[in-house]
Parts: C-alpha cells; structure tokens; sequence
C-alpha cells in the first residue's frame, strides 16, 4: 500500500506505531528466553492477525484468546494452539468442540468440577481430546481455586480421569498486580504467582499427577519477576501495545505506547477554553486508566501528528465527542476546527476493541491497514 499522510486518514482512526511494537515484541521475547519459559501472549490486546505473527515471528510459542471470536479467526489464519483464558460455560463446548474438529487445538480454563463433567460429555461422541487447565487464584479474587483449596487436588484427578478431555495444567493471573505501583510490590506479587501454581503442581506430580502447563500471566508481574523457576508459560498481553495505565504504572515508558487515535478538532472556544475532538467514549473508551496516580489522566494525553505532547488532556467524553479543557492561548489559535491531532490512550486493550482496524505507521506515514477481529462468538 502507497504511504499516506496522516492528514488524509478519515478520523476518528486507531494508529499503530510499528517500530514501537517490533521494539516491545522483542523485548518480551529475550525476556522470556532469558527466563527458559515459553511466551504465549495474550492476544486479546490486538485481535490481529499480523501482530500475532508478529509476537511469533518474535519467539512466541501459541496465543492466548478472550473469546471464540479471536480462536476462530486466529486458527483460519494458521495459529492453531490457543489457550482461551476465560472460564468456559456450557452454552460454548459446543463450539469449542467445532474448533477442535476443525484442528485448532483449543484449551480451556475451569475450576468447576459440572463443567468438566458437561465438557465431558459434550466431547465423548466426538472422542476430542480438549486440554482442560484448572484455573488458580493468586490473590485476584476473581476466578479459580486458591491453590490450599481442599477441591483443587481433587478436580485436577478428575480431569486426569475424564476421557477424552486432557489435563493439561494450572493457569493463573495475577490482575491485582495492576493495582502496585511500587516496583518492590509487583516483585512480591509475581512471587505469589509463581508460588501459587508450582507448588500445587509439586504436590499433584508427587500424587502421580503429570502437570505439563504450569501458566502465569500479567504484563506487571511477568516484567517484575524474580524467578520463573517452576514456570513453563508466561502470557502477558499489553506489553506489545503498552498505554498510559502501564507507563504511569511503571511497567514501561511512555515512549512504548505503540496506538493513538487520530481525531479531528470539530470546535474551538476561547469563551469556554476548550476544544472538542470527533474522538468520544467508542472512540477511545471510558477507561481513566491510571486516575489512581494521576488526577490529570482523563481519557488521554493529546500528541501532535508527529507525537509530542502538547500538554493536554481529554477530560471528558461523551459518545462521540472528547472534550479538551483549560486549553491555553497558543493552542486556542492552533487547534481550529479541521485540525488534526493523536490521542495516546489510558487503555490500549479497550480502546482497541472499539476499532475495526489498524492505521499502520512506518516512519509516520501510513503504510497499511490491519483488522482487528471484534466480537465475542
């Protein structure tokens, strides 16, 4: 495709920068080897094609989906081992077994002991083998089994027993690591993570139970930890993107964030100070991301079309309108309407899922235009 000026882009337009993204996929590749763990990224943060090749290209070994909508169109594009990291329910065995027939091989997350006799069932007339992994709770509190859990030995025996499922190990995820700032903080909580499915998987190997997938996650605690010893997969997802929330968390710098939305100033008013761009709520979602640190945070940061800061903020949305206040003087004569300008986003994960596709930047020109796979079924 023939490169074009952001200028021409009709907006409100989601921006990848590609060098940024070649940067941070390398990044948690040597990582990742430096650890000895298999990276299986958490491809709910793009829903694209090209980025996962991409990660793989990189040194990834599989992806992690959110929903049956990625798993389908990751696997028609050949990435056919994927983990799909939210519980499953019964009214979608049936698709995942449509999946597995179509040989995309598609494991699952459960600590629900009917589920597992429902998948069961639903899988015996197939003879489909699915991975079943047991999810653990690390501290989360929001799904799994702690790993003290009297059950959890319990349903990892009876998964091992329930042909033709597969027991295929222990995930967890450590999402309160999103609340820990402090650098010391997200290294203990990284070590609660690894403690929390190695040694259940200790004790379930000395019971005869083979664990081959011992799984962490979070993008926070996989840069943070100490030790992987134990550890055979990380799943990290935003580290290719990176947004506001992790940079003003410190888990990267600002200079990683790979997408902006490009939107255009639709008014201006020095009665008000204020300029309003056609970038609302769908556009860059309701996420504040890092409010809890930042008071200033609204809704994003407003570069210029070469990605400097300009000082301000959107700080308030509506659905399609993204309000810019206490704008000083020099920017009042600049930012008229028609004027363009790049949001760098709180949330890079919910803001991409508002978007249909990529705007692909090489160099600041935009040289290609990726899907992004929406959808939950």
């Amino acid at each position: 495709m023939t490169a074009m000026t952001l200028d021409a882009l009709p907006t409100p337009a989601l921006l990848l920068d590609l060098a940024r993204v070649r940067r941070n996929a390398g990044r948690m590749s040597e990582l990742a080897r430096a650890a000895d763990v298999a990276l299986r990224p958490h491809a709910k943060t793009h829903k694209c094609v090209e980025l996962a090749r991409l990660q793989v290209e990189a040194g990834a070994h599989g992806l992690t989906v959110s929903t049956l909508a990625e798993a389908r169109a990751f696997g028609a594009a050949g990435f056919c081992d994927l983990t799909y990291a939210v519980p499953v329910e019964p009214g979608k065995f049936a698709e995942v077994i449509r999946l597995h027939e179509a040989g995309i091989c598609l494991g699952v997350v459960t600590a629900d002991p009917e589920v597992v006799e429902g998948l069961r069932r639903a899988a015996a007339g197939s003879g489909v083998a699915v991975p079943v992994h047991v999810e653990i709770d690390c501290g989360d509190a929001r799904t799994g089994l702690a790993p003290d859990d009297p059950d959890a030995i319990p349903l990892c025996q009876h998964i091992a027993n329930a042909l033709p499922l597969r027991f295929a190990g222990l995930l967890t995820h450590a999402g309160h690591s999103y609340d820990a700032q402090e650098p010391a903080a997200r290294v203990r909580l990284a070590e609660d993570e690894r403690l929390a499915v190695v040694s259940l998987a200790e004790r379930l190997r000395q019971d005869g139970v083979p664990v081959d997938v011992v799984s962490v996650g979070s993008t926070p605690t996989v840069k943070a930890a100490a030790s992987f010893a134990g550890v055979t997969e990380a799943r990290p997802g935003n580290y290719l993107l990176s947004d506001l929330f992790q940079a003003t968390l410190g888990t990267c710098d600002v200079d990683d964030c790979a997408v902006s939305v490009l939107a255009a100033v639709v008014d201006c008013s020095r009665t008000r100070r204020s300029v309003v761009l056609d970038a609302g709520a769908i556009a860059l979602s309701k996420d504040r991301g890092p409010v809890r640190w930042d008071a200033r945070a609204g809704y994003g940061r407003v570069l210029d079309l070469d990605g400097v800061d300009l000082g301000l903020r959107v700080a308030n949305v509506s659905q399609e309108h993204g309000e810019v206040r206490d704008v000083p003087d020099r920017w009042l004569d600049v930012l008229r309407p028609g004027a363009r300008v790049r949001v760098l986003v709180n949330h890079a994960c919910l803001t991409v899922a508002q978007h249909d596709a990529f705007h692909v930047l090489d160099d600041g020109q935009f040289v290609d235009r990726w899907t992004i796979h929406r959808g939950w079924h």
